[in-house]
C-alpha cells in the first residue's frame, strides 16, 4: 500500500482501477524550406481547421457542462489569434526558414518559459493551456489526431497532466476520478471536473512509470490523496466513507421526484436548465417539475446557417413533448460577440459580455429574433410556455420586445397559423441597472429569472472567466443579495412571480437564503436537483425569512456564507 498527497482539487471518495493517460506524441521535424509564403498559407488553414474543433470541443462543454467552462475553449481561441504568438511564428517562418510545425513548437516554448518563470500561479498555469493549443495546432499541421483514447472502462485516470481539450472528450461514463502529477487548484482541468462532479487532486507525486492500468486505488478529492493497493482495513474505511456519501445521494434521487415542499407546507417549484431535448430527458430522471431555462443558442450554434422557421419549430415541438404539458421557460437567443457564429458576419469585440449580444440584437437583427418567436409560438400551443429575453439593461427594450412578440402574434393571426393563445412574457434579470428599477419593469412582465452568473459579474466588476479575480464573484456578496431582494420584493409588490436560474439557485447551501428572500421558482442543473429539494424539504418558512434578515444586514460576502453555514447545521 503506497499513498501520495498532493492538492484537492474536486471533493469526492472513489474506489477502481487505475488507468494510464498516453498522451499523442507528435515528432516534430525541423525542416529548412524555400516557399515562405506557402508555409505561412499551409499555416492559415491549420489554424482554421484548429479553429472549427476548438468550437466543437466548447459546444461539447456547453451541452454538457456550463457556460462558464465552455469559456475556457474561447481562451483557446484567443490565442490561436493571439497577435504576439502570430508575429513569433511569423519569424520562424519568415525569418528562420522553419517549416511551421517547428515555428509554432518554437513560439510555444517561448510563451511556455515566459509564464512559468512568472512568480503568479494563474499565469503559471496558463502555460498548460498554450501546450494544448500550441499541439492541436501541430497535430492540424502534421494531419493526425491531438487527444488520445480514454478508458474503456470505468477507471480512475492518472495522468502526469491533463488539457481541457483531453478532459473533455472522455467518455463521462467511464470516469470515476483524476489525479495528475502536474497542474495547481485553479487549472481549467479542475473546473471541468467540478463541473463533472468527478473527485479529482492535482500535483500528486505518484511515480507515473511505475504503476500499472488495473491497480486498485482510493483516490479522495477532498483530501488531495491517491493510494494504490489499500490493505484490508483502509479500504473498507474508504467504502464505508464512500456508501455514506452514496447513500444520501441515493435517497436524494428516490425522493426527487417528490415536490419540494417545506417542513410548514410550502410547495416550491424547481426546474431545470437544459440546452437540448436529451437534456430534458434526464432533468425529468432528476425531478424537474419544468424548464427553467432552456438555452436556445445550442441551435444556432450547431448550424452552418441560421435555423430555418420550420426547423426550429420541429426542435421546440420535440421539446414540448418530452415536458408533457409541464412549464417551459424558453430564453430567447443569446448569441453575440462572446459566441463564435461565422455565418452571422459578428464583429470581434474588446469586451463581448458587455457588448452587442441577447436582446441588444433586436434593432440590427430583428428577424433572428422574430423568426424564434414565429416558430415558439407555433410549436407551444399545448404547453404552459414562458419567454424571457436576455441582457435587459432599460425599460425601452422590454417595450421593444413585448411589441416584437404583439406583432408575431398579430402575423400568425393573419396567416391563418395556430399560435399559442396564452403566453407569459419576462426578462432576465442580470444587469444591475433593471434590478435598480424592477418596480417599473414589473409592470411590464409575467415574471422576473434572475440570472446570477452574469449579475454577480457585473455587479462586482468581475470577470468570472478569469481566475486570477473569479473568487471575487460571489453572489453571497451582500451587494449581489440587496439586488436580489430588490428584485423580488418589486415583483411580488407588483403581483408577478420571480424565479432564479443562476448557479446560485443550485447550491443547497443558499436554498433557505433564497426561501427567506421570496424566491417563487428555481432552477439549476439536473444533477444539482435532488439535493436542493432535499435542501428545501428541511426548511421553515419563518426561519428562512430571518434568514435573509440577518443576511441583508451583513457586509462581507464571507460573514454572509459562513451565517448560511450556521444555519444549515440547524436543519434535520
Amino acid at each position: 500500500m503506497k499513498q501520495w498527497i498532493g492538492i484537492a482539487a474536486s471533493s469526492g471518495i472513489v474506489i477502481g482501477p487505475v488507468w494510464i493517460y498516453s498522451p499523442v506524441k507528435i515528432v516534430i521535424v525541423r525542416k529548412e524550406i524555400n516557399d515562405h509564403s506557402a508555409e505561412w498559407e499551409r499555416l492559415q488553414l491549420a489554424i482554421t481547421s484548429t479553429s472549427e474543433k476548438i468550437a466543437v470541443l466548447k459546444t461539447q462543454a456547453l451541452q454538457n457542462i456550463g457556460e462558464q467552462e465552455a469559456a475556457i475553449f474561447d481562451a483557446h481561441m484567443m490565442f490561436l489569434k493571439d497577435p504576439a504568438f502570430l508575429e513569433s511564428i511569423n519569424q520562424g517562418i519568415f525569418q528562420s526558414s522553419l517549416n511551421a510545425e517547428a515555428a509554432v513548437d518554437d513560439a510555444a516554448v517561448n510563451f511556455e518559459k515566459m509564464l512559468l518563470a512568472l512568480d503568479d500561479p494563474y499565469f503559471r498555469e496558463r502555460a498548460q493551456d498554450i501546450r494544448d493549443v500550441a499541439g492541436q495546432l501541430i497535430a492540424s499541421l502534421m494531419g493526425v489526431e491531438a487527444t488520445g483514447k480514454g478508458p474503456v472502462q470505468p477507471a480512475i485516470v492518472l495522468a502526469e497532466d491533463l488539457s481541457p481539450s483531453d478532459t473533455i472528450q472522455f467518455d463521462k461514463s467511464r470516469l470515476l476520478g483524476l489525479a495528475t502529477r502536474r497542474g495547481g487548484p485553479t487549472s481549467h482541468t479542475v473546473i471541468l471536473a467540478r463541473s463533472l462532479g468527478i473527485p479529482a487532486a492535482v500535483s500528486v507525486p505518484f511515480p507515473i512509470a511505475e504503476l500499472k492500468n488495473g491497480i486498485s486505488a482510493i483516490l479522495d478529492g477532498a483530501a488531495g490523496s491517491l493510494l494504490i493497493n489499500p490493505d484490508p482495513a483502509v479500504l473498507a474505511a474508504a467504502q464505508q466513507t464512500r456508501q455514506v456519501f452514496l447513500n444520501k445521494a441515493e435517497t436524494y434521487l428516490n425522493q426527487s421526484h417528490q415536490p419540494a415542499v417545506t417542513l410548514d407546507g410550502k410547495r416550491v417549484e424547481v426546474c431545470a436548465n437544459i440546452g437540448s431535448a436529451a437534456d430534458a430527458s434526464l432533468a425529468l430522471e432528476a425531478g424537474a417539475e419544468g424548464v427553467g431555462l432552456f438555452r436556445t443558442e445550442f441551435m444556432y450554434m450547431d448550424c452552418a446557417e441560421l435555423p430555418t422557421e420550420d426547423a426550429q419549430i420541429q426542435i421546440y415541438r420535440q421539446l414540448f413533448a418530452i415536458m408533457d404539458h409541464r412549464p417551459v421557460t424558453v430564453r430567447t437567443v443569446d448569441i453575440g460577440g462572446d459566441k463564435e457564429i461565422p455565418y452571422l458576419g459578428l464583429v470581434r469585440e474588446a469586451n463581448p459580455f458587455l457588448g452587442w449580444r441577447g436582446i441588444r440584437m433586436i434593432s440590427e437583427r430583428p428577424d433572428i429574433i422574430e423568426s424564434q418567436l414565429r416558430a415558439l409560438l407555433q410549436a407551444g400551443t399545448e404547453v404552459d410556455l414562458r419567454i424571457m429575453f436576455p441582457m435587459v439593461s432599460n425599460i425601452g427594450e422590454i417595450e421593444q420586445a413585448r411589441q416584437l412578440l404583439e406583432k408575431v402574434r398579430r402575423d400568425l393571426d393573419d396567416e391563418g397559423k395556430q399560435a399559442a393563445a396564452k403566453v407569459q412574457f419576462g426578462i432576465m434579470v442580470e444587469v444591475p441597472s433593471i434590478a435598480l428599477i424592477a418596480r417599473h419593469a414589473a409592470k411590464l412582465v409575467d415574471f422576473f429569472s434572475i440570472g446570477t452568473n452574469d449579475l454577480t459579474q457585473y455587479t462586482l466588476a468581475v470577470d468570472r472567466g478569469n481566475e486570477r479575480v473569479a473568487s471575487l464573484a460571489s453572489p453571497y456578496h451582500p451587494a449581489v443579495l440587496h439586488l436580489i431582494n430588490q428584485t423580488i420584493q418589486a415583483g411580488h409588490d407588483g403581483g408577478k412571480w420571480v424565479g432564479m436560474c443562476g448557479e446560485f439557485a443550485g447550491d443547497p447551501l443558499a436554498a433557505p437564503l433564497l426561501l427567506g428572500l421570496g424566491l417563487d421558482e428555481f432552477s439549476a442543473s439536473a444533477s444539482l436537483l435532488p439535493a436542493l429539494k432535499q435542501a428545501l424539504r428541511q426548511c421553515r418558512t419563518a426561519d428562512c425569512y430571518s434568514l435573509a434578515e440577518q443576511a441583508l444586514r451583513l457586509d462581507k460576502a464571507e460573514s454572509v456564507r459562513m451565517l448560511c453555514q450556521e444555519f444549515a447545521q440547524t436543519l434535520a
